[in-house]
């Protein structure tokens, strides 16, 4: 199991130069978990990519009810004093803790292609394309 961020996922339902990345992270690992917060970053990368890359709604739909799939079951509620302690000595977004914070939970790595969170949090985050690549 890994934690996945939403950018992680949204990799893997919407196409972007990212996406053979992430499909190789998600053959690597198929149980893929995240905090719920996740679903609301989800629906705001869509929002842009209706917005400004043309995306139509149907499309989105399709591709949030892809999403929901890979993370089915596996949305987690993470612990508020846990994040804004993370906060408070990564200098990282709350919603860029949730994640952490579920990894840690869980022992598990977040995949992300976050650089500050790579750099705040090295012990428990690791990079899409270092997580792809990691049996080749």
């Amino acid at each position: 199991m890994i934690v996945a961020d939403a950018n992680v996922i949204a990799h893997l339902t919407i196409r972007s130069e990212f996406s053979p990345l992430a499909e190789a992270a998600y053959a690597e690992d198929v149980s893929w978990a995240s905090p719920l917060l996740w679903l609301s970053e989800y629906r705001n990368t869509l929002a842009k990519y209706i917005q400004h890359q043309g995306l139509t709604v149907e499309s989105a739909l399709l591709s949030l009810r892809s999403a929901e799939e890979v993370v089915e079951g596996r949305a987690y509620n993470v612990s508020s004093e846990k994040v804004l302690a993370l906060v408070k000595d990564s200098g990282c977004t709350a919603y860029d803790c949730e994640y952490v914070a579920l990894a840690q939970d869980l022992g598990v790595p977040l995949v992300t292609t976050d650089k500050q969170i790579l750099r705040a949090f090295p012990k428990c985050a690791v990079s899409l394309e270092k997580f792809a690549k990691k049996k080749k």
